[in-house]
């Protein structure tokens, strides 16, 4: 059985009770850490979890699901989400793999920044299209998200921004060169967000 496993939003003892069951009784655990992290990190999971946690990265979720899969037909297997394994970033592939493979599956789900955002006091029922907002570079500066955020301001809707967050990622010359050297971890802030956004609205009042 291979369980996609939701961790919430918090730290370690945010896992179900159901979700813990599950991972006790895997004979392998893998924890997704390239779209989230948890406070506390690995170490806090494995020492609540009583279990060694092995570490997906991009490269292993998207280019080696197969070593993921294997032996899951014949034994527990655990992949563990931070939120909801289909909340903010799906991992409908694993699944998808799975079920090629002829292996069962089961998702156990957790809170998800998709409904946590209730917090803040604004209806869910009133949001619309979630965007994310990406670090640009020097060539590359989509404004993709600001032209869904206005749609949704016009339609009355509130927008939930997710702000981009690299972990593991490599420059484009390392990836041309095939150099496996990895950039420092960078998660945006609200002010680098704003800085972006408004840089958008000014560009596009020069130009009328």
């Amino acid at each position: 059985m291979l369980y996609l496993i939701g961790l919430g939003l918090g730290d370690a003892a945010d896992i179900t009770v159901k979700g813990l069951r599950a991972v006790k009784s895997c004979s392998r655990v893998y924890l997704e850490d390239y779209t989230s992290v948890l406070t506390g990190g690995k170490e806090a999971l494995e020492q609540l979890y009583g279990k060694q946690l092995i570490l997906a990265d991009r490269d292993l979720v998207e280019q080696g699901a197969d070593e993921i899969l294997r032996g899951a037909d014949v034994e527990d297997v655990g992949f563990l989400v931070v939120g909801d394994p289909f909340g903010a970033t799906t991992h409908s592939d694993l699944v998808l793999r799975a079920v090629n493979a002829g292996i069962p599956y089961k998702v156990i789900h957790n809170a998800s920044i998709m409904n946590a955002v209730g917090c803040c006091g604004l209806q869910l029922y009133n949001f619309g299209e979630t965007v994310s907002l990406v670090f640009w570079t020097e060539t590359w500066r989509p404004e993709s998200f600001y032209d869904k955020i206005c749609k949704n301001r016009n339609a009355g809707l509130h927008t939930l921004c997710l702000l981009d967050i690299k972990v593991k990622e490599q420059s484009v010359e390392n990836m041309m060169r095939g150099k496996k050297i990895y950039e420092a971890p960078r998660f945006m802030t609200v002010a680098q967000a704003s800085d972006q956004l408004i840089q958008i609205i000014q560009r596009r009042r020069g130009e009328g």
